[in-house]
């Protein structure tokens, strides 16, 4: 009896550990995957976002926006002849959702369906559709570029279900889509749907980003970068501006470009910035950080001569030539060679120099290393890391060849000189706090200021002569470098300009870049200078800050510069009932004038009131609105 006893406790021990066994593992082991098994049968989670945050440029006009949509979705759980007659219905409301488009979706579901995604309807399709039992909507927005092309790069786009893909709108996707709620659809007993919210979750609203992209600017980017590209039969273009002091990104673009309202009809190369991606040797422009590095260093100055060997330089068994075989320079000052950019007397600073101090310069410039801008994808381009080099990878490093870098790496080095020494982060959204701290400064003022002097002898004098703008000092570098293949060695030339003008209350910095023109001379001078001139032009007429490095005196800026003086703003002669003379008067005060009068304006362009309509002197009864439109006041000599 005892045996019998003890073997019955056993067994039923055993069988109790093999329930508590079961009971753990569906409990604890397999409890979610079970969970989620039972939800599925009746219960159906969906994410909703709030609206989208706009993307706004630094003036707060939109660049991204949204407009609502809806997504169609059933149940197809009882798929009778009610169910088809609810879809031919549907099909007649929308009329893009072919009955047999639908039913093909359907026909092997039983569980939740869509019928269609991202659908723009009208408050009439909306009431019909509601209507229906057997059919659902979700309402959402759509992302909308209005600008169509204008900054796509930057923008990025989003996918079908409004996340970011792309640009800006994938790198702040967290911010731009806010937190979601959670939305069930329940079934009932005879398996239709049942929709409500969950009352314990809450939304936390989408937050719109405001750029440091400046739109007026960046349409006159892009329409020079793509007139440059055009012209010169050129396999693409990039260009940027970047604000010397807080790291702003007034505007940037490669042409080509694309819609991001279409992106998906557009291959990987037109949508993403290159500018950022897509490091190149730079050539000539290089040319400058070696001899910014032989100023920091003691080793050279402005006025020291190199003998430049009627331009051929033996090193080893290479030949370094300039770039022009008919250049047969002797003796040239460090000036003189950045202001012909001789690419023998670079090569001998190189020397005096050596690669362990110039390496150091370049990397207090953050050569090799990512400006952090805030997009995916950028490159750090390619810095030699070791301490000693051959003679000729000097030579080649020190004119910009056998380094990469990306254009964007470019505008900040540049950057440092127009600011006077610091280096400076930088950014695409806006920020206006200056980054000019002692803990940025990587050069001295000293070296910066010479350094500065000797670009604007490269522009009046040397090699950047398209970049001048008149009664402006400009300061800047041509490049002309030989263009990598995708199959190795060299085919083509990428040709650039970088520069910024001089003694401006908010320095400012300008790269430009053509990569492999085939029409109309190649060179920087003939390709990129153009564009740098119309981009800085806009600018600096934009800015009205004329006075601090207009070239004439006084007297003559009084004359000349793009503001009224208020005695002769407040001295126009208004005749009652007549439309008064408002030629020559500039914004501010052109608007005064026109809220005296009560009349609503409307403003194109800058600078000063060029013409007007309707005209001075017509009769102002039955005026609705005044255009007038102003162009940048012109220079005599």
């Amino acid at each position: 009896m005892k045996n019998r006893i003890q073997l019955s406790f056993a067994v039923f021990v055993f069988l109790f550990a093999l329930v508590a066994a079961k009971a753990f593992y569906i409990q604890v082991v397999n409890k979610d995957r079970l969970i989620a098994y039972a939800r599925s049968q009746f219960l159906r989670e969906v994410k909703e976002y709030p609206n989208r945050g706009n993307i706004l440029d630094r003036h707060g006009t939109p660049l991204a926006i949204n407009v609502q949509i809806f997504n169609i979705f059933t149940f197809p759980r009882d798929k009778g002849p009610a169910f088809r007659r609810q879809l031919q219905a549907l099909s007649k409301i929308v009329p893009q959702l072919s009955h047999n488009q639908l039913w093909a979706k359907v026909r092997n579901r039983r569980k939740y369906t869509w019928l269609g995604r991202k659908i723009r309807l009208t408050e009439a399709q909306v009431e019909k559709i509601k209507k229906l039992d057997s059919i659902q909507l979700e309402a959402h927005s759509d992302r909308v570029y209005p600008n169509h092309e204008l900054s796509a790069q930057v923008l990025g786009f989003v996918g079908v279900d409004n996340g970011g893909l792309a640009g800006v709108e994938r790198f702040m996707d967290e911010a731009l889509r806010g937190m979601p709620q959670i939305v069930r659809y329940q079934r009932d007993a005879k398996g239709r749907p049942v929709r409500f919210e969950s009352g314990g979750d809450t939304v936390a609203p989408a937050d719109d980003v405001t750029l440091a992209i400046d739109k007026e600017l960046q349409g006159t980017l892009e329409d020079a970068l793509k007139e440059a590209v055009v012209h010169h039969k050129a396999l693409r273009g990039g260009a940027g501006v970047m604000d010397a002091e807080t790291g702003e990104i007034l505007a940037v673009a490669n042409y080509p470009s694309f819609d991001p309202n279409r992106a998906n009809e557009y291959g990987a190369d037109a949508r993403k910035l290159a500018f950022l991606t897509d490091p190149f040797e730079p050539g000539s422009i290089f040319k400058t950080l070696t001899v910014v590095s032989a100023l920091e260093n003691k080793v050279a100055t402005a006025q020291k001569k190199y003998f430049c060997e009627y331009g051929q330089l033996r090193v080893g068994n290479h030949v370094i030539s300039e770039a022009e075989s008919d250049k047969k320079f002797e003796w040239l000052s460090v000036t003189d060679i950045l202001k012909y950019s001789s690419n023998v007397g670079t090569t001998k600073i190189a020397f005096d120099l050596g690669y362990p101090r110039l390496q150091a310069t370049l990397e207090k410039f953050q050569f090799g290393v990512k400006t952090g801008v805030e997009l995916s994808g950028e490159s750090k381009g390619i810095l030699n890391k070791h301490k000693k080099v051959k003679p000729l990878t000097l030579s080649n490093i020190s004119f910009g060849h056998g380094v990469a870098t990306t254009a964007m790496q470019m505008m900040r080095a540049y950057a440092v000189i127009a600011n006077g020494g610091y280096l400076v982060k930088p950014t695409l959204l806006r920020n206006d706090v200056s980054q000019l701290t002692p803990q940025n400064r990587i050069i001295s003022a000293e070296t910066a200021r010479a350094s500065a002097t000797m670009l604007i002898e490269a522009v009046e004098d040397g090699t950047g002569t398209n970049a001048k703008i008149p009664h402006y000092v400009i300061a800047g570098k041509t490049g002309t470098a030989q263009r990598v293949a995708e199959r190795g060695g060299y085919e083509g030339y990428i040709s650039s300009f970088a520069g910024f003008p001089v003694n401006v209350k908010r320095p400012f910095v300008v790269v430009v870049y053509v990569d492999n023109p085939k029409a109309n001379g190649y060179y920087g001078n003939a390709t990129a200078a153009p564009v740098f001139r119309k981009i800085t032009q806009h600018l600096l007429y934009k800015s009205k800050d004329f006075a601090p490095y207009a070239r004439y005196s006084a007297e003559a800026n009084a004359k000349n510069l793009d503001t009224v003086h208020m005695a002769s703003a407040a001295s126009r002669a208004v005749v009652p009932g007549r439309m008064p003379n408002f030629a020559g008067l500039d914004k501010a005060s052109a608007v005064k004038l026109a809220e005296s009068l009560n009349l609503r304006i409307e403003l194109r362009g800058f600078g000063v009131v060029a013409s007007q309509r309707p005209g001075a002197g017509e009769p102002l009864a039955g005026v609705q609105a005044l255009e007038l439109r102003f162009r940048p006041p012109s220079y005599e000599e």
